[in-house]
């Protein structure tokens, strides 16, 4: 089993929807980076227990992803959002250089630290 780092993301999301167990296993393998024996152990369950908890956790968080689309939406949103604050920094230097706009280019200042504060809200 390959630790994938889209199930990260995937279980920061989706992670209340998974059984307590589901979401300790997986929590442990792919966020602490446990080994399957290490979390048979607090668990109390086999390492082929682990496995089929991790698998079956997985599947639902696929499940949730294909038919709620949220980390999909949100990375969409990040990308688009990284595109504005490009905009607005190449805009800000135009209108320091070219225009020397003073009240311009701090309007844009502004508005760049306005963007980016919802990048860190998403």
């Amino acid at each position: 089993m390959s630790k994938d780092l889209s199930i990260t993301m995937l279980y920061d999301f989706y992670g209340e929807l998974l059984t307590p167990k589901q979401a300790q296993a997986i929590d442990l393998y792919y966020n602490a980076d446990l080994s399957l024996a290490e979390i048979a152990e607090p668990l109390e369950i086999s390492r082929q227990g682990v496995r089929d908890t991790i698998k079956r956790g997985e599947k639902l968080l696929f499940t949730m992803e294909e038919r709620l689309g949220l980390v999909n939406r949100f990375m969409n949103a990040d990308e688009k959002i990284q595109e504005i604050v490009k905009d607005v920094v190449a805009m800000r230097q135009y209108a320091s250089l070219y225009l020397h706009s003073k009240k311009m280019s701090d309007a844009l200042s502004e508005l760049e630290e306005k963007i980016k504060s919802v990048t860190v809200d998403l």
